[in-house]
């Protein structure tokens, strides 16, 4: 069987919860902590979170505002997996780091960032989240690889 990969499009963290994540140039995930500088670290269930962007592209499409990497709250934007169908407990490659699937979507918070500029946010249904098995570190041009 062929292995899946993605690649890394862009790395995202926000300083503050509730708001839009922005691209830095890479990132450092630790385990039992998540992305060093992510105001969503922690040792808890979504310590990283993955957004396909085939995702925004479908949301773009239909919005007029530009959906730039970080809008959903997406700390890792790919493109090449759709990562929505994998089942939690999958393990995945990420740059250096190896992560593990804890939860597929999420229940949005009502007025997020994004759905009160674009009136829907995809996060919920298509973003996936994992906790950090192995330090490492990712940036874009990387691979995600469905271990």
């Amino acid at each position: 069987m062929e292995q899946q990969t993605a690649i890394i499009r862009a790395v995202c963290i926000s300083e503050k919860k509730g708001e839009q994540k922005h691209p830095i140039e890479c990132i450092s995930l630790r385990p039992h902590h998540g992305i060093v500088g992510d105001a969503h670290a922690g040792d808890w269930n979504r310590q990283v979170s993955l957004l396909a962007k085939e995702s925004v592209d479908v949301m773009q499409e239909k919005v007029t505002v530009t959906l730039n990497p970080g809008a959903f709250a997406e700390n890792i934007l790919c493109e090449g997996i759709d990562l929505k169908t994998l089942p939690i407990g999958t393990k995945l490659k990420v740059g250096t780091a190896l992560c593990e699937v804890t939860q597929i979507g999420k229940e949005c918070h009502n007025d997020c960032a994004i759905r009160q500029q674009a009136g829907d946010c995809v996060m919920p249904r298509e973003g996936i989240f994992a906790i950090v098995l192995k330090e490492g570190e990712a940036k874009p041009g990387d691979l995600i690889a469905v271990l």
